[in-house]
């Protein structure tokens, strides 16, 4: 068993916050589709169509961008990535028309991919042998903490003081991570042969990456699993009035619970997820299988709440499986690998928000969490089909080159 008692905290922590501020600015529409939609006099199907146009941007910029800052530190690019977002949120929280602030969320969509490009291979370079995933883990735990803390308190903010002072809050909270990556995280050269390399061949890298058989799969996997998620998740706030009644506070209630549950799963997941990847991920992905399959039929508030709960706790987690799936089976090419990684995991955001926004828009939500149930059960027979991505058990890699602590060289 490898300790883990020189883990750098204080840097994953940070980095956690991070992916906090960049989970919840990029779902925030989510809980605020009645009130976006009401104050730029839009239809809400219009406003769930936000994330579909991040998920493009962020999906076609991600390769060629992550490429071309290979050489960055890679302190000092996570710190450019959240000043993005930082700016992106601000023009946003001004923005007088729907198109505006369309606009200002693709200046974030532009810095996404990178920096989920880069950040779970420099938590990974944080952590010493053989715990690889437990650092993604407690970095991901961001993501959780965006989906228990992060949308239920923008769409409280944004119920009570309006959806501009909650993308306002996202804007100060993400000026705050920035100061905080420049002073916690340790220096981070990029890696020698990154260096080394052309920007060209760094391109050509990411782009043939995919050729690889078991990154292939994982992204096949995360693409078809987060295109059912989203095409369900994206309008969850009209999917749980219609099933429970849920609206107002309820909503927000429900968000935070949804959230919560993630962070158990997180916690569970980055307990295992070094060890056993294969069997976890299945057994997470039937029970989020059979949580979708309970919330097509009306059943009211109680059965409502008990699955959006499991279906939480259960989705918020499995990315970690996923992330660690790639660091795994790509060693020397993390950086390229996750690049593929967050293009797919785009591609399912954006063709998950395109395919519910579809159906809404033809009467049909009822139907998303069916739609969304078989493309789960679709990604599980392909995680056990590709038994080289996601094995019964895992052995320990070493990923920590390049790491010095601040407080060392200076």
């Amino acid at each position: 068993m490898v300790a883990d008692h020189d883990m750098h905290r204080g840097a994953l922590a940070v980095l956690g916050a991070s992916a906090f501020i960049y989970v919840t600015a990029e779902t925030i529409p989510v809980g605020l589709l009645p009130e976006i939609a009401n104050g730029l006099d839009v239809s809400e199907a219009q406003v769930g169509l936000l994330l579909t146009s991040y998920a493009v941007v962020a999906g076609v910029t991600t390769i060629p961008l992550t490429a071309m800052t290979m050489r960055i530190p890679r302190h000092l690019l996570i710190a450019i990535t959240v000043g993005v977002l930082t700016v992106s949120q601000i023009a946003a929280a001004l923005a007088p028309t729907f198109l505006i602030l369309v606009l200002a969320r693709l200046i974030c969509a532009v810095a996404h991919g990178v920096f989920w490009s880069t950040i779970a291979p420099v938590a990974a370079r944080l952590a010493p042998p053989g715990l690889a995933g437990k650092a993604t883990a407690t970095v991901f735990l961001g993501n959780s903490l965006a989906i228990v803390l992060g949308v239920p308190l923008g769409t409280a903010i944004g119920q009570w003081l309006g959806w501009r002072a909650a993308v306002g809050v996202l804007a100060a909270a993400g000026a705050v991570c920035v100061l905080l990556l420049i002073v916690v995280l340790p220096a981070m050269a990029a890696l020698p042969q990154d260096l080394a390399s052309r920007t060209g061949a760094r391109l050509k890298a990411a782009v043939t990456i995919v050729r690889s058989g078991p990154v292939a799969a994982v992204c096949l996997i995360t693409a078809v699993l987060v295109i059912g998620h989203f095409a369900a998740y994206t309008y969850i706030a009209p999917l749980v009035r219609r099933d429970g009644g849920l609206e107002g506070v309820g909503l927000s209630a429900l968000l935070l619970g949804y959230g919560a549950a993630g962070v158990l799963g997180n916690w569970f997941v980055g307990r295992h997820v070094d060890r056993r990847p294969g069997p976890l991920l299945t057994g997470m992905i039937a029970v989020m299988a059979l949580s979708l399959v309970a919330l097509v039929p009306v059943l009211g508030p109680v059965p409502t709440v008990i699955a959006a709960l499991t279906w939480g706790g259960t989705f918020t987690a499995i990315p970690v499986c996923l992330q660690a799936a790639i660091l795994r089976v790509a060693p020397q090419k993390r950086d390229a690998a996750s690049a593929v990684y967050v293009v797919a995991f785009q591609i399912g955001i954006g063709g998950g928000a395109l395919v519910g926004e579809r159906f809404v828009s033809a009467g049909l939500l009822a139907v998303l969490p069916a739609i969304a149930a078989v493309l789960t059960l679709a990604a599980g027979v392909l995680v056990l089909r590709n038994r080289r991505a996601f094995p019964v058990r895992a052995e320990p890699v070493s990923v920590r080159p390049g790491v010095a602590e601040r407080s060392e060289r200076e």
